[in-house]
């Protein structure tokens, strides 16, 4: 067994020579359950064999024991990890949805895809893109899940997700408008601390150490190989001619004022209204704060504000 690095991308991710991956962080797994503080129940469902993906549902059941007729919006939701680690099982997203859900009285899908580098992109695009598939095929009430026939409001669908997430986030929004979702319009989209780059410095990227610059230009080419680089559309929407097509109503953007990624976010809003999209977009930044800081400390003031913003965000 060689202990020589081919690439180092930590704390997330260690490639071996030999061909060995070892992965950092994001390993640890929750079971679904029915959280006893926010009695939000979960359920792991598979959606497919070939290729293999799965989702795990959530469910506010204090709302739909109590009116069980009552439609609620329904949340898809794409974790973060820079395409390389984490699950919609991690303990951090599983605990963040269970009080996203209570909190919003919604219904949440979260996307278990396919990770990097075992899995190149655009692995993940397809499989967020499957699930919304999925999940729009509920729309008529007669889909394979009974959880989504009786509890969703198909004409209040969200689509959010944070960091590489939230790059998918915005990628199958765009699906969404130049392939449709078979009589499913997103009405939003969230992006949480987005992961987009550029080969131009903007803002403050230009102070940030070469060697901050280089890890996310590393880590973005070790999960698309056969990308065109740092201005590829899917990387950098500043530079897709199709952006004014996004399928939805409005976007909320989030950043953190600590972020390397903040800039990027703030033009994203930017470039977008430029774009010909007719949508509203709205940016709110985290101050003091970093990178996912919510999913870490989700009980700081920071953290309620933004769960506060993305709750008004849906309702």
């Amino acid at each position: 067994m060689s202990n020589e690095l081919a690439h180092d991308f930590s704390p997330l991710i260690k490639i071996y020579k030999d061909g060995r991956i070892e992965r950092l962080t994001g390993t640890t797994t929750l079971p679904p359950s029915l959280d006893p503080q926010t009695r939000v129940e979960s359920k792991d469902v598979v959606i497919s064999k070939e290729p293999a993906l799965s989702v795990r549902l959530y469910l506010p059941t204090k709302s739909t024991t109590n009116f069980p007729n009552k439609k609620l919006p329904l949340l898809v939701y794409i974790h973060g990890g820079g395409f390389v680690v984490e699950h919609a099982s991690s303990p951090i997203y599983h605990n963040y949805l269970n009080a996203l859900v209570a909190e919003t009285n919604i219904v949440a899908v979260s996307v278990e895809y396919r990770l990097a580098p075992e899995h190149s992109l655009p692995a993940a695009y397809d499989d967020a893109w499957g699930s919304l598939k999925w999940v729009a095929s509920h729309s008529d009430g007669k889909g394979s899940e009974d959880w989504l026939n009786r509890h969703v409001d198909f004409q209040r669908v969200f689509i959010a997700g944070d960091s590489a997430g939230a790059n998918i986030a915005h990628n199958v929004g765009l699906r969404v408008g130049s392939e449709g979702l078979g009589g499913v319009k997103p009405k939003g989209i969230v992006l949480v601390h987005p992961y987009f780059w550029g080969s131009e410095a903007i803002g403050a990227e230009q102070a940030l150490p070469p060697v901050v610059r280089e890890y996310m230009v590393g880590l973005w080419r070790l999960a698309y190989p056969s990308t065109s680089g740092s201005d590829d559309p899917l990387f950098n929407p500043g530079k897709d001619p199709k952006l004014g097509g996004l399928g939805c109503e409005k976007v909320l953007v989030c950043v953190a004022e600590k972020d390397a990624l903040k800039d990027r976010g703030w033009h994203y809003s930017e470039v977008l209204k430029k774009s010909g999209w007719k949508g509203a977009v709205d940016v709110i930044e985290s101050k003091g704060e970093n990178h996912v800081f919510h999913l870490f400390n989700p009980t700081c003031d920071n953290a309620v504000a933004l769960l506060k913003k993305m709750v008004s965000f849906i309702n």
